[in-house]
């Protein structure tokens, strides 16, 4: 039995064993029945909790990618600064500092080379050219004497203009004539009198009639008008087309004129007029843009231009852009839906290949990189830079004004000596190059003392940012050291726009560009525009039909040299 006793214990254990196993497979069992009985709650609170945790992500990568867009914001900017401080570094207190942009040889400013030093041979050739153009000047004062004042006496009136006479006698001799003798000396005087313009109705009558030998009835021919089915004549409108974009005086003023002189003619009528005038021109002002685009010197500048946002309730600023062919008597004025976008120079330009002088508007820093195109840039305004830091720090802005003006001495000296183009580029060469070198190396060690945003900060930062475009008019004799030629172009916009205000959309703003341009080339050529105009009204249709004809004809420099004006 008490063999037995252990066998017995070890089955027991092992019966137990079993039935806890039993019993632990049973609870399981019960409690997945338990759970597939509530599946359907199960499903959904299983779904409910995969969605909230995709709410949840969504979230997290919305702030992610925004988190992801400020860093790539700030990395933007860090890049940008430190490069910009190694670029200052490298000109201001690194192995760069005080050297020199500009190659040795002023030829070379087309190609954008290395740095080099300022030698002690160029800073003698700058210090010697200084004072031979200093020396000029000594040379070329001239003394201004004392003297008494005078008492102004009145000029003589033009003999051009037309005389009519009137004959006075003394009081008493008419009725008398017997009772006088009449010297023959008398006493002449003369003043200026003014008639008013007149308005008048031209009746044209044209008679019809029969050719007897071949039977057939005729009617004189209708002259061709400027504008079809329109009382408009060629006279009236030179009239109110130079009137506001030659004289500045906006329609309305006009219209106030006319009803004075006794006819009124309704604003539409006039707008309409406006339209179909500009229609007539827009030909020639192709051929205008394809002459200027054919020169390989061209000045270029923009002005703004109100234009009426019908959205917006307002007026918005709109941008002109021109160009001004420098040998040739030429401007164009350029629209693009009101645009200032460097797009619109890329595009205008496009098949531009020559030089361009501009002021310095980053707009324009695009082209230099195109094969073929040259940026110059304009003395005029980086004097204006210096002369604007005078109060803020005289010292610094004197020093860099008198060396500017020196520049301008050389070019008063080619002028009095009446140089060719390749003598004043061999004058400059010698004489304005080396200064600007000197100028330079002067603008980089002044730098790093004055402040990047004072006055006088900002002008040695012009003059530094744009100094190979501002050598680079010494290169060839034609090239100014300014483009006040093109500035004195864009004023005719800038005073009419103070009269007229704004321009109603953008189609009227590009009318105006095309008028103002043929405008502008009168004036250029020195011809009067109501002469032009009129000549112009009377003529463009002389091309509608014969395509063998030059519409350049037309160009008022054209028709001056032509006798025709």
């Amino acid at each position: 039995m008490s063999e037995n006793q252990p066998s017995q214990i070890a089955l027991i254990q092992k019966l137990l064993d079993d039935r806890d196993k039993l019993y632990q497979q049973v609870k399981e069992a019960q409690a997945r029945v338990a759970e597939l009985t509530d599946k359907d709650a199960s499903y959904k609170a299983y779904e409910a909790s995969i969605a909230a945790k995709d709410a949840d992500l969504k979230v997290k990568d919305a702030e992610i990618s925004r988190l992801g867009a400020v860093i790539g914001e700030k990395d933007e900017k860090i890049q940008k600064l430190i490069s910009q401080l190694e670029y200052l570094k490298r000109k201001l207190w690194g192995k760069m500092s005080e050297k020199s942009s500009l190659p040795n040889d002023p030829r070379q400013l087309e190609i954008d080379f290395g740095e080099g030093k300022l030698t002690e041979e160029e800073k003698n050739a700058a210090k010697a050219a200084a004072q031979e153009v200093e020396a000029d000047r000594e040379a070329r004062k001239v003394t201004v004497r004392s003297y008494e004042k005078k008492v102004p006496v009145r000029k003589p009136l033009s003999e051009k203009l037309r005389r009519e006479y009137e004959e006075l006698y003394p009081e008493g001799y008419e009725g008398h004539e017997d009772e006088w003798t009449i010297f023959e000396e008398t006493e002449k005087s003369e003043h200026l009198e003014f008639t008013p313009p007149d308005i008048w109705v031209r009746v044209t009558i044209r008679h019809k009639g029969k050719h007897n030998p071949t039977g057939k009835i005729r009617t004189a021919k209708l002259p061709v008008w400027p504008i079809a089915r329109s009382y408009a004549t060629s006279s009236l409108l030179a009239e109110l087309t130079c009137g506001k974009y030659f004289y500045h005086i906006p329609f309305y003023r006009q219209r106030q004129i006319f009803s004075q002189l006794g006819f009124e003619i309704p604003q539409p009528t006039i707008e309409s007029w406006f339209h179909e005038v500009a229609d007539l021109m827009r030909p020639l002002y192709y051929e205008i843009e394809k002459m200027i685009l054919a020169e390989d010197y061209v000045e270029s500048d923009e002005t703004t231009i109100p234009i009426v946002n019908n959205e917006k309730k307002k007026a918005v600023k709109g941008y002109l852009w021109l160009a001004r062919a420098i040998l040739k008597p030429l401007v164009i004025f350029h629209y693009h839906n009101g645009s200032r976008s460097k797009n619109v120079a890329l595009g205008f330009f496009r098949e531009y290949q020559g030089a361009i002088q501009v002021d310095g508007y980053a707009g324009y820093d695009i082209l230099d990189k195109l094969k073929g195109i040259i940026i110059l840039c304009c003395w005029a305004h980086a004097r204006r830079y210096f002369d604007r830091a005078l109060n803020h720090d005289k010292e610094r802005a004197e020093y860099a004004l008198y060396q500017i003006s020196l520049l301008y001495s050389v070019e008063t000296m080619a002028d009095e000596a009446n140089m060719s183009y390749e003598e004043r580029a061999r004058l400059r060469q010698r004489l304005s190059y080396p200064i600007i070198k000197a100028l330079e190396a002067w603008g980089l060690t002044e730098y790093n003392k004055v402040l990047p945003q004072s006055p006088i900060g900002r002008a040695i930062n012009y003059m530094l940012t744009h100094i190979k475009q501002l050598s680079r008019y010494t290169m060839d004799g034609r090239y100014r050291i300014d483009n006040n030629l093109v500035e004195n172009a864009v004023r005719p916009v800038a005073v009419g726009r103070k009269g007229y205000l704004f321009c109603g959309n953008h189609d009227a703003a590009e009318d105006a560009a095309v008028i103002y341009t043929l405008m502008g080339c009168c004036r250029l050529a020195d011809v009067d525009p109501k002469k032009w105009a009129k000549y112009f009204f009377d003529h463009v249709h002389d091309y509608d039909d014969d395509y063998s004809k030059d519409l350049t004809e037309l160009l008022p420099h054209r028709l001056k040299e032509a006798g025709l004006l």
